[in-house]
């Protein structure tokens, strides 16, 4: 999926990464991202919206969304909300 102009809500985000089993660096997790849904993909959440996969990266650990494993984080289905 190239350019895709549709909004994707960021839990998408948060369940590739949870489904993965992996441990995330920010590059990592960009580059999948970007392979899953596109380079020109933007990300909504439940309270913000147009955001870049660095952004929509920046905000999820804002919010305590990423578990840190030193040489990288994870997350897990108990990080998302079901709202």
């Amino acid at each position: 999926m190239e350019n895709n102009a549709a909004s994707v809500h960021g839990h998408e985000v948060m369940k590739m990464m949870a489904a993965s089993g992996k441990t995330w660096t920010r590059d990592s997790l960009v580059v999948a991202i970007h392979q899953k849904f596109g380079t020109g993909a933007r990300f909504h959440t439940c309270s913000s919206d147009n955001m870049t996969a660095d952004e929509l990266i920046d905000f999820l650990d804002a919010r305590g969304k990423f578990i840190d494993r030193g040489e990288g984080f994870t997350t897990d289905e108990g990080h998302i909300c079901n709202h």
